[in-house]
Order: C-alpha cells, then structure tokens, then sequence
C-alpha cells in the first residue's frame, strides 16, 4: 500500500495446509446446476410471470460471477484451460473474464487493499479526485454508498469506469487486452444466441431480469466487504449468513477466511472458519455482521461512510 497508509500489526489464525483435490466436484456440481438451471429458465420464460424471472434470473447470474471468482483462483480443476472454458459463457455479459483474472490477483495484495491507487477493485477515491469532481459526481458516490445506491446504481459505476480505461486503452493504441475481448465476445455470442435466437428472449428483458440486477445482487457481497483500516487483516468483513446466500456467494461472505486462504475451495471454508471462529474474528478487529438482513436495516437509506480514502487525505 502507498505509505499516505501506514499498516499495523495483527496475528492471524494459523491455517492448516489446504491440499486440493484434483477435481473438486462439490464447484463442478454448481456448474451443472447453474447451466442447468439457466438453460431451463430461458427456455420456459414465456411461461413464467416475471415476479419468478426477475429473481431466479438474478440469483443465477450472480451466482455464475461467484462461479467465475472461484476459477480465478484456480479451482475446480487442475486445468487452467478447462476452467476459464467452464465459465466462457459470460451470463452477465459486462467483463471479460481475463480482465477480471487479473484485477481480482492485483486485489489479493493485503497491503494494498482499499487503496484507491493500488487496488483495482476499491470503491475509495483519493482526496485529490474527490476535490476535482463535480457536484453530481459526488451525489452519485454518496448515493452509491448506500446499500440502495449500491444496489440500483452500483452497476452503472461498473460499467463507467471499465469501459472508460478500456477506451483511452484503445486510444492510446494499446491493443494488450484484445485477446481478452475476443474470448469474451465468444462467450457473449454463446449466451445470446442462446438467449435470443434459440429460447426467444428479448434482449430488454435479459438485460432487465437478467444482466443488471444479477452485478447489483453481486455488489451486495461487496458492499461491506472491505473497509479501510490501518491494520491490514481488519480490512476484509466476516457475514455469517445463511445457507441460501452463503451458497449464492459461494461462502466469499466469510471474506477474511478467503484472504488469509484464497487458494481454499469454497466448499471447505465453513468447517475452516467454524474451527477458528474467535481468532478470524479477532484478527479482523470484530469486523463482523450477523447476516445480509443486518445490513439491508442498517445501510440501506444510510451511507456507510464517505467516499473518501482516509489514508490519503
């Protein structure tokens, strides 16, 4: 992290070594469910009210990014190449999965977390940007850190500043990620021709039911999952939530687990966490929050705090 941060000290819970198995079908066993499960929702759409699309297309699409992350961390087969083709359909269409590789990895850097310099998926800005934005940006970023703005606006903010770098990218004629955008259009072609060719959905309604609350279901997990802190564990939050979303997230809620054993498969981070539960908690600096519902109540009108890093004021 940049030294405007000063880091502490703090012991962390002493993991065992993880040894993975060389097809983890617990992850190959979400695959089949999610393709399923998608497959039959868009074929069977015109014969569903869209109270029932809406959620299950929702749950689905983010529940297919909690699918993407676990094969950025090299699961669930001993193949890199068969993993990124596990998820090469790209249900929620907005960002190539190369791209999100390697932003994600530049993110495990703990020293770094939450910096809006250093790390590419903090939702912090420097003081510097703050002080030149304009009014409407800055309503927009205090509405956005609120649970509701996360939810409804939280995608725009995606979209914004992804395809803006990938723009002056192009710009500046830097063509590094094109094999990325290529591999990507494939996996978009696949889903679309799926979507709307094959099943006859139109695209609004894909984009309505599907795409767009599907990245604001998956800001949800991310709402509260960093924190800026001088103490680099008391960064990442632990929410014990229940079986239906800690599956959705494919338990990345228990998120200090993650960081101090990215390498675990989702599957095993419970026992892990159960095993080990007062020290995660200490070493995250009680950083914790009973369940989603929690923090529906507390931040949902209510910004949790101001868009500005404190490390670098």
């Amino acid at each position: 992290m940049s030294n405007r941060f000063v880091s502490g000290q703090a012991s962390a819970p002493v993991l065992r070594k993880h040894v993975s198995r060389k097809f983890e079908f617990p992850t190959l066993a979400v695959v089949v469910v999610i393709y399923a499960a998608f497959g039959a929702l868009t074929w069977f759409h015109g014969a569903l009210a869209w109270w029932v699309l809406l959620p299950a297309g929702t749950f689905l699409v983010a529940w297919h990014g909690s699918l993407q992350h676990e094969v950025v961390h090299g699961h669930p087969t001993p193949f890199a190449w068969l993993n990124e083709a596990l998820v090469l359909p790209s249900l929620w269409l907005w960002i190539p999965f190369r791209l999100y590789r390697e932003s994600h990895l530049a993110h495990h850097n703990d020293d770094s977390l939450t910096d809006p310099l250093d790390d590419p998926e903090s939702f912090y800005l420097t003081a510097e940007a703050w002080a030149t934005a304009g009014p409407f940006v800055r309503t927009f970023l205090w509405v956005q850190n609120s649970l509701a703005g996360r939810l409804l606006l939280g995608p725009l903010r995606c979209f914004w500043l992804l395809y803006g770098a990938e723009g002056k990218r192009l710009l500046r004629g830097d063509f590094s990620h094109a094999k990325a955008w290529a591999l990507h259009g494939l996996g978009v072609v696949l889903v679309l021709t799926w979507v709307l060719a094959v099943c006859g959905l139109p695209l609004w309604q894909y984009l309505l039911f599907f795409v767009y609350p599907g990245i604001g279901l998956t800001l949800l997990r991310s709402f509260l999952e960093h924190r800026a802190e001088p103490v680099p564990t008391h960064r990442s939050a632990i929410v014990e939530a229940g079986p239906l979303m800690s599956l959705l997230f494919l338990n990345n809620n228990l998120h200090i687990v993650h960081h101090a054993k990215p390498g675990l498969p989702w599957y095993r981070i419970p026992a892990l966490y159960r095993e080990q539960r007062a020290l995660f908690q200490a070493a995250n600096g009680g950083y914790v929050f009973s369940g989603y519902g929690t923090i529906f109540r507390r931040y949902f009108f209510r910004a949790k705090e101001a868009p500005v890093h404190p490390g670098t004021a």
